[in-house]
């Protein structure tokens, strides 16, 4: 397989040393073996998905994403800018796409990247790193190098709502979106495809100010998966994964349930069927952990 490269935009909660620095490491193991050359974007910055929330207004928001396309175009120029994060690439991608359509608000963004010697030209593409799994690499270039087939694991596939809406997948449902059940089956899995709660709303914007309300969201996430006999859930989101896997205890407390659901990225399943360790993998970096997957890295 020939190198792939990409300009990559890691995001303040999968950069090193951060609440899902896991998924970097996973990310990163995934990539050496499907000859993935990552090169991260000099001194990005936070893609501003939080001001949204916060009221910090339209032009500051768009031109934060903004400058971390500009810098990705004037030191990784040609390579398409592929993120992690699904709050990441959705903010980069919506400014990509508002400020194209805007020549007004693009000249407002530019002059402000101006103070700092940028000049956004806005020719490069936009993309998940999923979507770079599915549209460059393929399923079964994927399943090629599969090593230790994850045989005998169910898994339920929890795509969230940020990799889903407005933007999607493209050819995927959007309310049932099955690349999650293809990526599984690639790698010796088992799906669950009728898993009805795969586009369900983590509440991560309610996880602080109404706590009870995302903990209920998340209660239904995982008793969904449990319905279907899962072993555990995978999800391309940091913000799902940190929310559906943190959490339990409290739900526990609070419905007398009894659950110890691991939460896994797509990258870590990855890595243990490409036969690399459980360091390799993150596993290490597991809240509750996945087993199932220890146990074949393990083997």
């Amino acid at each position: 397989m020939a190198k792939k490269e990409y300009s990559f935009y890691p995001g303040c909660s999968s950069q090193k040393g951060a609440s899902s620095s896991n998924y970097l490491v996973s990310v990163q193991t995934m990539c050496e073996e499907l000859d993935i050359q990552l090169n991260e974007i000099p001194d990005w910055n936070c893609c501003a998905a939080s001001i949204g929330y916060a009221g910090g207004g339209e032009l500051p928001r768009l031109t934060l994403s903004a400058r971390n396309i500009a810098l990705s175009e004037e030191h990784n120029p040609g390579q398409e800018i592929v993120a992690t994060c699904a709050a990441c690439w959705l903010a980069t991608r919506e400014a990509s796409e508002r400020l194209e359509q805007d020549d007004s608000l693009l000249a407002e963004a530019n002059q402000a990247l101006a103070e700092a010697g940028l000049k956004l030209r806005n020719e490069t593409p936009i993309k998940h790193m999923a979507e770079v799994l599915i549209e460059d690499i393929g399923y079964e270039a994927i399943g090629a190098k599969v090593k230790k087939p994850l045989e005998g694991i169910k898994i339920a596939g929890y795509v969230g709502c940020q990799t889903n809406r407005p933007f999607g997948i493209a050819g995927e449902s959007y309310e049932n979106p099955k690349y999650l059940d293809k990526l599984v089956e690639a790698l010796g899995g088992e799906s669950l495809p009728d898993y009805e709660k795969k586009v369900q709303c983590c509440g991560g914007a309610l996880a602080f100010s109404e706590p009870e309300k995302s903990q209920e969201m998340v209660k239904g996430i995982i008793e969904a998966a449990y319905d279907h006999g899962a072993d555990l859930i995978v999800t391309p989101c940091p913000v799902c994964q940190m929310n559906v896997e943190v959490y339990q205890d409290e739900i526990n407390a609070t419905y007398g349930t009894q659950f110890k659901m691991p939460v896994v990225y797509y990258s870590t399943l990855m890595a243990v069927a490409y036969g690399r360790s459980a360091k390799d993998a993150a596993l290490n970096g597991q809240i509750i952990p996945a087993k199932k997957l220890e146990e074949l890295a393990a083997k």
